[in-house]
């Protein structure tokens, strides 16, 4: 069977292995085709669409966009959209740019009580990356503030700590409908992890769909058979593709695998060609 992995993450956003490496990494895996899905940003496809060839294995362009939904981060990953069109590419710079203005606020508030941080020591511990709250977590484990990423959300930087700040505004039903207009394939990504009610998440679905949603992520590592028996269900319902990928990070988490996730993921290449088949059939 020819295996995918549709939410994986590089060094341009909170991933640990370039985008280079990670299209090694995933080719090594036994994968015929995974998508890069940074963070609010594109800037490592260029690089992994390069290296694709070396390796012999398909690179998917793609993006994981952040947004609020009911005071939730909601995340809509884009496959394939047109992501250098320079009307499109604007708005990802934008909500990169937002990214970086909420991380400056961070570090100085962190600063303001007494923590050991700027924005030249994320810098130099990070790169010029798209910096994400992970980078801020491991940070803060990295100089002992706390001993574990998961305890730096808990005490620091989870949605309810002092040290969150939240970014501008931006709608989940917004990105669906630019990355439909920029011939993208939206996916409602991970849509448990948002802890919404049965009733909130199908009203979620419903206005997603108005604006062009094509896929629920059915398949994710942390998703147990139960769990995944429900969105089908779900996908099926509302004329929903099923989609799903692993959410790999390499060493910022450990526990799961390119491809497989916990082990419990298999997701055939079908997938992706009922995800772009659909695509096709549906443009606006």
């Amino acid at each position: 069977m020819n295996l995918i992995d549709l939410h994986v993450h590089s060094s341009k956003s909170d991933g640990t292995l370039t985008p280079a490496e990670l299209t090694a990494h995933a080719a090594a895996s036994g994968l015929c085709a995974y998508a890069l899905t940074d963070h609010d940003n594109t800037d490592g496809l260029e690089e992994a669409l390069a290296a694709s060839a070396r390796y012999g294995i398909e690179v998917v362009p793609g993006i994981e966009f952040s947004t609020e939904y009911l005071g939730r981060d909601i995340h809509i990953v884009g496959l394939e959209a047109d992501f250098s069109h320079p009307d499109f590419a604007a708005q990802i710079r934008f909500y990169r740019d937002e990214r970086f203005r909420r991380n400056l606020k961070m570090i100085q508030k962190m600063a303001d009580d007494g923590i050991d941080i700027s924005f030249e020591q994320m810098t130099s511990s990070f790169g010029k990356t798209v910096w994400t709250r992970a980078h801020f977590a491991r940070y803060l484990m990295d100089h002992g503030y706390v001993s574990g990423m998961d305890d730096a959300f808990r005490i620091y930087i989870g949605e309810d700590c002092r040290y969150f700040i939240p970014r501008e505004k931006v709608s989940p039903f917004t990105v669906t409908e630019q990355l439909r207009q920029y011939h993208g394939i939206p996916v409602l990504a991970h849509p448990l992890l948002y802890h919404l009610s049965d009733e909130e998440l199908r009203r979620l679905i419903v206005q997603l769909k108005e604006k062009g949603l094509i896929g629920i992520e059915v398949y994710y590592a942390l998703h147990s058979k139960e769990e995944e028996a429900y969105l089908t269900a779900l996908a099926r319902e509302y004329s929903l593709l099923p989609s799903g990928g692993s959410d790999f990070h390499g060493s910022n988490k450990p526990d799961i695998q390119i491809g497989t996730g916990h082990g419990n993921l298999q997701i055939p290449y079908s997938i992706l060609e009922n995800l772009r088949r659909h695509k096709i059939h549906s443009e606006f």
